[in-house]
């Protein structure tokens, strides 16, 4: 069997970080045997990183567009202080069962609340100006959510837009059919534009875009 050094250097961080925990640990597993794209969930890196960048920012006001299974949801609650309020929204109500069972397990829920509907329709209705944003939804409407979003979150907030690198797709001329590999290349170039923003993309996992609002 042929050495893969991606696959062991991914090993090797993976096993000098902090774990995930084991209620990460079962949700993983249970979106893994439960759920038809189990990939879409954030990880073991990836969230010990959102909960980094709460740590770091200690952000009394969170959005995040995409709940999925909620693995991010936790990890951003993990890092974030006692008083934060998370708000997170879920486009697909067929979740919403898979996702509560996790935060009833969980002592930080007190700090989440979830939203079932169109990220589009939901985020005008928030009265909040949010520290951190945390895109991973639908890439179809990436510049739409960030349209919708760039009057709230205030000046020094941090957005957080993932899977900006799309498997490698967005060196690719796309088939006017694929739509998200299109959303994708059309949100990383708009960014790279707005001068209101600091920006930098992360090679991780999927792509990690940080984005500092002036």
């Amino acid at each position: 069997m042929a050495f893969d050094k991606d696959d062991a250097i991914e090993e090797y961080v993976l096993s000098h970080i902090d774990e995930e925990g084991d209620l990460l640990k079962q949700l993983n597993r249970d979106a893994h045997v439960n759920l038809l794209k189990p990939r879409m969930l954030s990880g073991h890196l990836q969230g010990r990183m959102l909960k980094m960048f709460c740590r770091m920012m200690q952000p009394k006001y969170i959005l995040e567009i995409g709940t999925y299974t909620a693995y991010a949801t936790l990890c951003l609650a993990e890092g974030a202080a006692d008083d934060a309020v998370i708000h997170t929204l879920e486009v697909n109500d067929e979740l919403e069962d898979f996702i509560m069972k996790y935060l009833h397990k969980t002592k930080l829920k007190d700090k989440i609340h979830l939203h079932i509907g169109d990220a589009m329709q939901i985020i005008p209705t928030l009265d909040c100006v949010f520290d951190l944003v945390f895109i991973d939804a639908n890439k179809r409407h990436y510049i739409e959510y960030y349209d919708l979003i760039f009057d709230k979150v205030r000046p020094g907030g941090l957005i957080v837009a993932d899977n900006t690198l799309w498997d490698g797709h967005v060196l690719e001329t796309p088939k006017p059919s694929d739509k998200q590999t299109i959303g994708i290349k059309a949100f990383n170039d708009m960014v790279a534009k707005d001068d209101r923003v600091e920006k930098v993309i992360l090679p991780i996992r999927d792509g990690l875009t940080l984005i500092w609002k002036k």
